[in-house]
């Protein structure tokens, strides 16, 4: 109990940071938080170490957030989804039924690819930040975000796998 509270202390204020880019509300973000620390003591049992706490944290964080979404968030208004669809993949992100095609490609790649681009796309966390939560250089950040819209480009465009 007493090493929980010591991860509480510790990764609070990161997990809440990262639900506040996610959600861009205060309210949403501490509510998101007491349950992915709440979720996190749960399964402390589980967690293997293969990536830092803070990683852990933070995707247990963002599969709270998905999950408030579904329950929260109305349906995409029909004519949003009819609207042309720019070749910048970030601005795909603007249309619903896109984002669910990105999200399904999404769910398919490997690590650490996947991890990164949604922390940056989604979460909009810089290189330094996304380099920090890895243990790794920027530079390996940039390269890692730059390969994983590579792949979610050519699989949407290309493939549809």
């Amino acid at each position: 109990m007493q090493d929980f509270e010591k991860i509480y202390v510790d990764y609070l204020r990161d997990v809440y940071n990262f639900l506040l880019k996610l959600s861009g509300s205060e309210d949403i973000a501490e509510e998101l938080t007491q349950s992915t620390f709440s979720i996190a003591f749960e399964n402390l049992g589980k967690f293997r170490g293969t990536c830092k706490m803070s990683v852990w944290l933070c995707q247990i964080a963002k599969h709270e957030y998905f999950a408030y979404c579904k329950r929260e968030r109305p349906l995409v208004r029909e004519e949003a989804a009819e609207e042309p669809v720019g070749g910048n993949l970030e601005e795909r992100f603007i249309d619903h039924a896109e984002q669910i095609r990105i999200h399904e490609v999404l769910h398919v790649l490997p690590e650490p690819y996947k991890e990164v681009f949604t922390l940056r796309v989604m979460a909009e966390l810089s290189y330094k930040d996304i380099s920090r939560l890895f243990g790794k250089s920027e530079s390996w950040a940039r390269v890692t975000y730059y390969r994983a819209k590579c792949m979610i480009i050519e699989r949407l465009e290309g493939g549809r796998k």
